[in-house]
């Protein structure tokens, strides 16, 4: 009997507040040391291993130890690209890893009129590995239509599949605008489809298919993950036992800090009610040492939303030994002075309803800028949050940025730049 880890979505340094940042660091050693504990013969991390193709150079140093350590220990860690840590124009940090003996990427296509894809043999295990990567929008189809199917579907063993990809049969209903891709895209007869880029937990079993498997995100990269943490939602990996056939997976949690959520509805409340209101709603609550998340929302009857401050509400939970505190306020309206339109916690479903709002006020002839305008536009967003990397000159760093610009637009620029 073999076993193996399967995690995915750590999103390393997406997190800026110094307790959040250290609290993401502490849930990616603790998955690996749980693994360790029960003694994997190898690890998988399904894609966005980083928050950033280039990441943050502490955060990269502090991941490479953990990994060499796993490494060290005998056991190999088999990774693809996420769709943060993929970039068309500039080395990812992921290669940098793999140059230098930490991880071993698995996606490696075979060229032909069909994609091919190679299998990576686990020395120990006999396990096949192969799997596609994460891209943006209508790439990712695309990359899944040209899938020679039956050669992988031909090939035998004990087969993984590494995908990093919403699949359209499993969506969640509110994670409906989620691009996704068809299972009937996937190889059939896998004995296991080791999943990414879905942030909820979830294993599915499809007839002609192995176990399809999501461990979600390891801590979270978002406001909406904390969120859900806070409401109960687990994080952690999957545990996979396997001989010619994958066990039912199991899930170990993990959880380097313990939620508290609360939620205050003001609505019919003037602003100064309101502000009392919150004030005797998070006296209830026991926050000591925990991660709060506070909710406010509704409508007020009169007053600025402004005139609810923050500022005290945050100082107010920390003095009752919260360990960190996060506010949301997008629910938050006033009748005299309608300041939010989009009631949404998840950044970015909330840059995708503005931009999609903004697209329908505009004469726009272009149906591809129609129909995938404000994925297109999300995703311009994120590659232009991508900061300097070290060693990088400007000339250099901006070319990355245009290369990258032109990428996710569709422009062929020449390989100039201009």
């Amino acid at each position: 009997m073999y076993r193996f880890a399967h995690l995915s979505d750590c999103h390393l340094g997406a997190q800026k507040h110094p307790d959040l940042r250290e609290l993401e660091f502490e849930a990616f050693r603790m998955a690996l040391d749980d693994a360790l504990q029960k003694d994997v013969d190898f690890m998988i991390i399904a894609g966005d291993l980083f928050h950033s193709n280039i990441p943050n150079m502490e955060t990269v140093k502090r991941a490479t130890l953990e990994l060499r350590r796993v490494r060290e220990a005998g056991v190999p860690i088999y990774v693809n690209y996420g769709s943060h840590d993929y970039s068309p124009s500039s080395t990812s940090m992921i290669d940098i890893l793999e140059s230098a003996g930490v991880i071993d990427k698995v996606v490696r296509p075979i060229p032909g009129k069909k994609l091919g894809l190679e299998f990576t043999v686990d020395e120990k295990t006999g396990a096949k590995i192969t799997g596609l990567s994460g891209r943006s929008r209508t790439l990712e189809a695309e990359y899944f239509m040209k899938l020679d199917r039956e050669a992988l579907e031909a090939e035998d063993g004990f087969r993984i599949f590494l995908f990093h990809s919403a699949i359209t049969q499993f969506k969640p209903v509110d994670l409906a605008d989620m691009e996704s891709a068809d299972l009937n895209l996937f190889p059939r007869g896998f004995e296991y489809y080791a999943g990414g880029h879905v942030h909820r937990k979830g294993c599915y079993i499809e007839e002609g298919y192995g176990p399809i498997v999501y461990p979600g995100t390891l801590f979270g990269s978002y406001a909406g993950d904390l969120e859900e943490n806070a409401r109960g939602e687990t994080r952690g990996y999957y545990l996979v036992e396997f001989t010619d056939r994958a066990r039912e997976p199991e899930f170990r949690e993990i959880r380097p800090a313990e939620f508290e959520y609360i939620e205050c509805d003001v609505t019919g409340k003037n602003s100064q009610d309101a502000y009392h209101q919150i004030g005797r709603e998070i006296a209830g609550h026991d926050v000591t040492g925990k991660v709060v998340m506070l909710k406010i929302r509704g409508e007020l009857s009169s007053g600025r939303t402004s005139d609810i401050d923050s500022a005290s509400i945050r100082e107010k939970l920390e003095s009752m030994g919260a360990r960190v505190v996060q506010i949301n306020r997008y629910g938050l309206s006033t009748r005299e002075i309608q300041k939010v339109r989009v009631v949404e916690s998840d950044v970015p479903r909330l840059e995708r309803r503005i931009f999609r709002e903004k697209l329908a006020g505009l004469d726009i002839r272009n149906r591809r800028l129609m129909e995938e305008g404000d994925s297109i536009a999300v995703e311009l967003l994120r590659r232009l949050e991508n900061e300097k990397a070290p060693g990088e000159n400007k000339s250099e760093y901006e070319k990355r940025i245009i290369e990258d610009a032109g990428d996710v637009l569709g422009l062929d620029l020449g390989g100039d730049g201009t």
